[in-house]
């Protein structure tokens, strides 16, 4: 069953898979970065160093690694789909388009699910629509009248207006130009000259020549109202604030001591059980201490160094997809299809990737449940509603199209839904199992399926993320 996928600005169809074969070259011997986190948002944490072979690496399972100048992670562990990522955005801005996301297979060994290679993308492809419409300029009114000058003498500004409505724009669309214009305007009258001091001059002498003494020591500096003075006809405003200023004088403060690194301490056990770890040396700026703002020690006080037991980690299995239900069938009953007459069936599955004595899956590796056999039996059907539009495809090839049906479904017997098979074990569900043939009246000409398809528009074009240009 495919999820519907909500798109940036409006839900649209779900997305459509397309396979990339762009499997990435061979690891190969050359010397790796090791990190000892891999996240499923595809990035390596927690770097442990460098120069080491992916097989070292990789002697724990939660570990990844990255190739020297690749900006592409990959895990230790088995091969597996790595997440979907992000919708990109809508490949217009307005009306109808068409986005993608991509997901990849990484993993050091085996496939991914249809046996797909480790380092292949796979694409989705879907409609989108930020906006239903395009953006319509708009036009100008008439200018309005000029406003009061901006000040009361001399020269200043003044403005006038006109609005965005002949016709106003739609659709986020706007007026080319300004709505505001400005000219400059002449009062014909004198303004007043308002004072501003001038720069401060120099500090004095300090008046002692030591601290402590019975008088505070100080040194002075004084300034003028002189740029410019204020004028008279018509009055300015004097300077405000004061026109002399004092401090206090200090004393030559004691000479500053530089740091020094003391000796690196033991290097710590290695903290790790098997595969890599990364162990830590210290060291102290003691030797001497930095005093009176002398700058402290340069370089790193701790440095660290890889590690390696050379002995495999765990890996616990997991379990893999359920397989096909078998055939429903009765013991000494030979055929119990098209009848009200339960049997039995199985599925299993299979206990993969556990090594060196991880642990084992949890749980059973055999289902069983009681079915009804309509495998091939003539059913009267009926059509369904529409489907919702699929996914764009091919998302990378040319003239993508979605695509939604409507089905002729098969009305299911109305046998017993629970079954009780052993006395005194209560009663057990029971299920159809197999594809009917379903008899529908003729619906545009088809009995099974009516399909309806449309283009997906501006499809953008598929490129690989992790590829520089």
């Amino acid at each position: 069953m495919t999820t519907q996928v909500q798109a940036p600005g409006r839900l649209l169809p779900p997305p459509v898979l397309l396979l990339l074969l762009l499997t990435l070259p061979a690891t190969g011997s050359d010397p790796v970065l090791c990190f000892s986190r891999y996240e499923e948002s595809g990035k390596c944490k927690d770097l442990l160093g460098g120069g080491v072979s992916v097989e070292d690496c990789c002697l724990n399972a939660a570990y990844g690694f990255q190739k020297q100048g690749s900006g592409l992670c990959q895990p230790c562990r088995s091969s597996q789909w790595s997440s979907w990522s992000v919708w990109a955005p809508c490949s217009v801005s307005c009306s109808e388009g068409s986005q993608l996301r991509h997901r990849r297979c990484v993993g050091m060994d085996g496939h991914c699910p249809e046996k797909v290679a480790p380092g292949t993308l796979e694409w989705q492809g879907q409609a989108c629509e930020d906006q239903p419409c395009c953006p319509e300029m708009g036009g100008w009114s008439d200018w309005g009248p000029w406003k009061p000058c901006s000040v009361s003498c001399s020269k200043g500004v003044r403005i006038r207006q006109r609005a965005c409505n002949r016709p106003a724009p739609k659709c986020g669309g706007r007026c080319p130009g300004e709505a505001q214009e400005s000219e400059v305007c002449d009062t014909q009258q004198i303004c007043p000259t308002h004072g501003a001091w001038a720069a401060w001059g120099p500090w004095s002498p300090c008046s002692g020549s030591c601290q402590g003494g019975p008088h505070a020591v100080v040194e002075t500096r004084s300034r003028t109202c002189s740029a410019p003075e204020p004028s008279k006809h018509p009055p300015g405003n004097a300077c405000p604030g004061s026109a002399y200023e004092q401090r206090g004088c200090t004393g030559l403060p004691p000479c500053p001591v530089a740091g020094g690194w003391g000796p690196w301490g033991p290097v710590n056990p290695c903290p790790v059980t098997c595969g890599l770890g990364q162990t830590l040396e210290r060291r102290t700026c003691d030797r001497p201490v930095p005093q009176h703002g002398g700058p402290f020690c340069v370089g790193d006080a701790v440095r660290t160094h890889i590690c390696n037991t050379a002995t495999p980690c765990p890996v616990d299995g997991v379990w893999g997809d359920w397989g096909e239900w078998s055939i429903c069938t009765r013991r000494n009953i030979k055929s119990i299809s098209c009848e009200e007459i339960p049997g039995q069936q199985t599925r299993s599955r299979n206990c993969l990737g556990r090594k060196f004595d991880g642990h084992r899956c949890v749980g059973i590796q055999q289902d069983i449940r009681h079915c009804y056999n309509i495998q091939r039996c003539v059913l009267k059907g009926s059509w369904s509603e529409w489907s919702t539009w699929g996914l764009c495809t091919p998302p990378c090839g040319p003239n993508p199209t979605r695509t939604r049906q409507r089905l002729c479904n098969a009305s299911l017997p109305k046998f017993s839904p629970t079954v009780s098979m052993v006395e005194g074990q209560g009663e057990k569900n029971v299920t159809f199992w197999g594809k009917p043939r379903p008899l529908c009246e003729e619906l545009q000409g088809q009995r099974l399926v009516v399909e309806e398809k449309r283009p997906c528009l501006h499809a953008p074009a598929c490129k690989d993320p992790e590829e520089k240009p």
